[in-house]
């Protein structure tokens, strides 16, 4: 795959991964393993860039005697979930017309 699309593919995820509640880095691993695996190292680089873009708000609280950071959807990351939703229409419509000589 594109490495380009993969990255835009997983920024959305790991977005979509905290969408309805706050999370931290083990917990967002966690909750996206049914679907994609996802090492430490480049989900802290995903995270890293979605705080950069201002999709994401980060503060550290104490857990269990340890700082922990935890992850904060923003309205842009919000509406980045709401582009790539529209986005994946075109992509589909563009998998039919690549794919309709396999369906002959």
């Amino acid at each position: 795959m594109d490495n380009q699309l993969k990255r835009g593919l997983l920024d959305v995820c790991v977005l979509a991964a905290i969408k309805s509640e706050d999370s931290y880095g083990y917990k967002i691993i966690k909750d996206m393993k049914p679907y994609i695996e996802l090492s430490e190292s480049t989900l802290y680089t995903i995270l890293k860039r979605l705080e950069t873009a201002g999709m994401l708000n980060v503060k550290t609280a104490e857990h269990n005697g340890r700082l922990r950071k935890y992850y904060h959807i923003t309205n842009e990351g919000l509406t980045r979930i709401e582009e790539f939703k529209e986005d994946w229409n075109e992509i589909m419509a563009i998998h039919s017309f690549i794919t309709r000589e396999d369906e002959k």
